[in-house]
């Protein structure tokens, strides 16, 4: 197994240097490598190395579906990396696992207003940009005042693509009333000169909403963004983009429309039913 462990390090300084893997992918990425070494089967026959993941996927099998999912994919990225390096490896016991697509239920839009009123300046504005622009909470952590442009904001999201999103006027007043308040500031969000953690922020989250009676995480904060754009006619492409999806499969899942807006939609774009309707 020494031989994994020694080219771990090799796969995971590629993520970081040319996928531009962040701080938190690399330290899950580096666990789950560890942690499956352990237990992954290994051998040789002739100029092959047989990798059988069976041991592992035992070892892990009470885990959920989607977990699961998640650690076996990082050990197959693994594996293509060693292919694509010149090893001649071959992976057994390597069936997907399927994961039910769920999704986070959005918040009603009375609740986020109603946060809105009462909130604190800083809470105030982190609810306003997770659902004003539909940003992760990785994304909204690593703001910086230098990524504020005009009537845009730039932001770094997975991979380190960047994208720009509009800011309504309401949010950028918002914005420039709370650094005009703290000017010191390099990032969006600071404390002690130093940027609010994912973590920090979360919990910031959970306990605003906690004030009016309910759990609402950021990233259905997100989720509520998309969904709400969608139901109100927003293309999906343009969500898609919005919210920085690699691909419209990814929107497609993430925004589920409810079967109302899918007939009106349809009976204003086919012509036969502008025929029937009209």
């Amino acid at each position: 197994m020494n031989f994994f462990e020694k080219e771990i390090d090799k796969f995971l300084r590629y993520k970081k240097e040319v996928a531009g893997f962040s701080e938190n992918s690399y330290k899950t990425y580096k666990l789950n490598l560890i942690e499956a070494c352990k237990y992954i089967g290994v051998e040789k026959n002739e100029d092959v190395i047989i990798v059988n993941l069976m041991p592992y996927r035992v070892k892990i099998s009470n885990n959920k579906k989607k977990t699961i999912a998640k650690k076996i994919s990082i050990v197959r990225s693994f594996i293509e990396f060693l292919k694509d390096n010149s090893k001649n490896i071959k992976l057994v016991g390597d069936e997907l696992v399927k994961v039910p697509k769920t999704l986070p239920k959005p918040i009603n839009f009375s609740y986020i207003k109603s946060v809105l009123l009462e909130a604190e300046p800083m809470d105030r504005l982190i609810v306003l940009l997770l659902y004003g622009l539909g940003l992760r909470i990785s994304e909204l952590s690593n703001l910086k005042k230098s990524d504020i442009q005009n009537s845009w904001i730039r932001v770094v999201g997975k991979g380190s693509k960047t994208r720009n999103i509009p800011l309504l006027p309401s949010i950028k007043e918002e914005i420039d009333k709370f650094l005009n308040e703290n000017e010191t500031f390099l990032y969006i969000f600071e404390k002690k000169g130093k940027k609010l953690s994912e973590n920090s922020l979360r919990y910031r989250v959970n306990k605003i909403f906690k004030h009016i009676g309910i759990k609402v995480t950021p990233h259905q904060l997100r989720h509520s963004y998309a969904t709400d754009l969608l139901n109100n006619g927003s293309r999906i492409s343009d969500v898609s983009m919005l919210l920085g999806h690699s691909s419209l499969s990814t929107t497609q899942i993430y925004t589920k429309l409810n079967s109302g807006y899918k007939i009106e939609n349809y009976k204003k774009a086919h012509p036969l039913c502008k025929e029937i309707y009209g």
